[in-house]
């Protein structure tokens, strides 16, 4: 039976929340967690609740802040973090979640875990909400600065992951540009183009704007990393300010409060699609195990919801998905 291993001891409200999410998993899902942490606080907080039967936890007494860099992946051996990552290497869990420091779960991920042979670089992908359902952004904070060839093989992994895990038939790729006409953009984006166009394993449609991403006309947006986190900041900040702003008008007056008390169910609906609590968290795609990097932010329902993806990761073999590709 196939285990997530998880950081217990990373993100803002580690571990309590962590393990709490563990726990919904193990009960709920059926799934087997190993939580990597501080064996004795991690003991009295599992113990006698249900789904504490399906959840082992291995030590680790270290601990690697949401304010540390990479660099504390090599000084920090023995922290939650490393431990889980090694548990995949090892092969006795097949996928790792972690809500802390990005940076940081890039490393371990990179240095422990190691890249699918063939892949220049791995990258962070984000499910974007739209009108359609969800699209796939790849990448979303990994790589700044990307060569054409890495771009083309992030249109690769995406499409894969979108394919297999997200049951996309023949998932659309766009990238990301300033205009649709192949001439427009910098000269990394105009070569990206011209390949992914000659590409046959892949259902390119051409660039897309950013005012099209939320249309769902695409199922996978390639772009580098700098852009993606851009992008994802500004729609994660744009739909908390939209309904910040809905809930002032709401109790600006009388009607406002009991029109908004007949638009209650549509709205929760909606707040639920930009939820980033329902998606879990960001796929990291390219290396040699299925790695799931949740908000620094998250609750326990968001990492209830990022280890449940990380079992579907391993269930629908990413990885290899991605390793075959890779190899023609």
């Amino acid at each position: 039976m196939t285990k997530i291993a998880v950081d217990a001891f990373g993100g803002d409200y580690a571990p309590e929340q962590i393990v709490e999410g563990a726990l919904q998993a193990a009960e709920l899902d059926g799934i087997s967690v190993i939580l990597t942490g501080d064996e004795g606080r991690l003991k009295s907080l599992i113990s006698g609740k249900p789904g504490s039967e399906r959840i082992e936890i291995v030590h680790a007494p270290d601990v690697i802040h949401m304010d540390e860099a990479a660099e504390a992946v090599r000084t920090k051996p023995e922290s939650s973090l490393v431990r889980a990552a090694q548990l995949v290497r090892e092969g006795r869990a097949g996928a790792l979640v972690s809500a802390g420091s990005t940076g940081a779960a890039m490393a371990a991920s990179v240095l422990t875990i190691r890249r699918i042979k063939g892949v220049e670089r791995p990258a962070i992908t984000s499910l974007m909400p739209t009108r359609r359902g969800v699209a796939l952004v790849v990448d979303v904070g990994a790589n700044v600065d990307c060569k054409p060839s890495q771009l083309v093989q992030f249109a690769h992994m995406g499409s894969i992951y979108s394919e297999n895990v997200l049951r996309v038939h023949k998932p659309r790729v766009g990238l990301l540009n300033v205009g649709h006409e192949p001439t427009k953009g910098n000269s990394v984006v105009k070569e990206v183009y011209s390949l992914l166009q000659q590409d046959t394993a892949i259902n390119f449609i051409g660039n897309i704007e950013g005012r099209d991403i939320s249309a769902g006309d695409c199922d996978v947006i390639v772009c580098d990393g700098f852009v993606g986190n851009v992008v994802l900041k500004f729609a994660e900040g744009l739909a908390d300010a939209l309904f910040g702003m809905m809930k002032e008008e709401f109790r600006a007056s009388i009607p406002s409060t009991l029109g908004a008390l007949l638009l209650k169910p549509g709205l929760r609906r909606i707040k639920k699609k930009v939820d980033y609590t329902e998606y879990g968290g960001a796929p990291l795609l390219g290396v040699n195990g299925v790695v799931i990097i949740a908000h620094g932010g998250s609750n326990a329902k968001a990492i209830c919801n990022a280890i449940r993806v990380a079992e579907k990761g391993v269930k629908q073999n990413i990885v290899q998905g991605i390793a075959e590709r890779m190899a023609t």
